[in-house]
């Protein structure tokens, strides 16, 4: 009697330790899906699948280090020492104002005549005198913040007075690219204005 009596205890002993067991299982696979020994597999998700997956995205400046001044590519340097426009002027250039250098870019197309020729290529020469000397000195004023960082001497008041200095001389230069494509709308018809945009793709037939 002592025998099935002690038998019975372990069976009943026995049934927690195996529902433990099988929580524990669908702990670790809330899915329901179980990997279980005979297969050999586990199962993990595509994250799990790919370390290295989205690494592109979380080292987008990897390769811009070796940059002079880093805030600007050779391509931005060129641009604000050429006077080019770099997209500066586009809240005019996509309202129906021309730029200077399209403009002449399209002369012959567009029937500019002689004097409006003169005129938009005297613009076009006057707007990169200007918009030159300013962008050298957003060069300048960049390398200048750069370089607080670059030796470490970079302090809250340097920093925002070095920010301030780059900020008024983009929005200078920005002011000045905006100004040329006023002065087109002035020497330009309409029709002409017109036919500049479906040129450059802005719609028209």
């Amino acid at each position: 009697m002592r025998l099935l009596t002690l038998a019975a205890g372990i069976f009943l002993a026995a049934i927690p330790a195996a529902e433990v067991v099988a929580a524990q299982a669908d702990a670790v696979s809330p899915a329901g899906h179980h990997a279980g020994p005979a297969d050999g597999h586990q199962h993990h998700s595509g994250q799990a699948h790919h370390p290295n997956h989205g690494a592109g995205a979380a080292q987008p400046y990897a390769g811009l280090t070796s940059r002079e001044i880093k805030a600007l590519s050779n391509e931005d340097i060129d641009g604000l020492r050429n006077g080019s426009g770099m997209g500066m002027a586009l809240a005019a250039e996509l309202n129906g104002y021309p730029g200077p250098r399209h403009v002449l870019d399209f002369a012959d197309t567009l029937a500019l005549t002689e004097l409006q020729h003169d005129q938009v290529a005297r613009a076009f020469e006057d707007m990169k005198a200007k918009a030159q000397p300013l962008g050298e000195a957003v060069i300048m004023a960049e390398r200048e913040l750069d370089s607080l960082f670059a030796s470490g001497t970079a302090t809250q008041d340097l920093v925002f007075a070095g920010t301030a200095k780059v900020s008024k001389l983009q929005g200078e230069l920005r002011a000045t690219h905006l100004s040329y494509h006023l002065r087109m709308v002035e020497i330009l018809t309409s029709k002409q204005i017109e036919e500049y945009n479906r040129l450059r793709g802005y719609g028209g037939k």
